[in-house]
């Protein structure tokens, strides 16, 4: 796993496609942008995809990493200004996508929220614990981060590989940046009179499996509150939906038409080159 160490950096994938629309991925509590390996290959069939990486010990606040966010973004357009770019924010990128854009409506054309953590509000259990994190030995998080491995995922419907990696990157982040970023979940606020402004389509994708969270019902509530959302319950899958094998993020953006024309072309000669 790349160690990013110094501020937050887009990681790009193998294929550089900047005649494709831009994707931004930004990643759940872990920051790593590693876990959306599996959905890269299908993605990269119509966009060019950048996954949001966050130092290990990043401490900055929702203001920064959303400063530092379109910042990344603005370098990208520079390069190719006139392309559209869709903004996908899962868990706690979820949130931070929410900041992004209503801090600049304007850049994106399409946004995707899954399982977004700002339904950390609606489990007072979730935020009665940690305000307590910071209590727990640095030693006890390995086994902490295997106790909540079955609440994050639907292990059975992972590999035994992914299962491995996202363990592996769960017991990478510093128990003070866990601590952080809980702390960050708690104070998460975006006015309703902010999402209302943002009038792009919306795809909102929730895990009717979800442990962790009660993540339908908060998709459910934002589609409320924004004017032009459209909610997905995904029945089987639970809070790291996109490390299931039979979930393909590019399968879904097709299916419920969220592709624009171009992107939804691409995808039309593909197919008809595989039959």
């Amino acid at each position: 796993m790349p160690q990013v160490e110094l501020k937050p950096c887009f990681l790009t994938p193998k294929r550089v496609q900047p005649e494709y629309p831009l994707f931004v991925y930004l990643p759940g509590m872990d920051g790593t942008g590693e876990l959306l390996r599996s959905q890269t290959s299908g993605l990269e069939a119509g966009f060019d995809v950048r996954c949001l990486a966050i130092p290990r010990k990043d401490l900055t606040s929702w203001e920064e990493l959303t400063k530092n966010i379109l910042d990344l973004i603005h370098a990208e357009l520079e390069k190719s200004s006139q392309r559209p770019v869709y903004l996908c924010g899962e868990s706690f990128g979820g949130c931070l996508a929410m900041k992004v854009a209503t801090k600049a409506a304007h850049l994106f054309k399409r946004i995707i929220l899954i399982n977004p953590a700002s339904a950390f509000r609606l489990r007072p259990f979730l935020d009665w614990a940690s305000q307590i994190t910071y209590l727990v030995p640095e030693s006890f998080y390995d086994v902490g981060a295997l106790g909540l491995l079955p609440f994050l995922a639907s292990l059975e419907r992972m590999t035994r590989s992914d299962r491995h990696e996202l363990l592996k990157t769960m017991r990478s982040v510093p128990s003070a940046t866990v601590n952080w970023r809980l702390a960050l979940l708690r104070e998460f606020a975006v006015d309703d009179s902010q999402l209302r402004r943002l009038t792009q389509q919306v795809l909102l994708i929730a895990g009717a499996g979800d442990r962790l969270l009660p993540s339908v019902d908060e998709v459910k509530r934002i589609a409320g509150i924004l004017p032009n959302a459209e909610v997905l319950v995904l029945p089987n899958s639970g809070h790291a939906c996109l490390l299931e094998q039979d979930i393909s993020l590019y399968e879904i953006l097709k299916n419920t038409n969220f592709l624009e024309p171009r992107e939804q072309k691409v995808y039309q000669l593909q197919v008809k080159e595989v039959s």
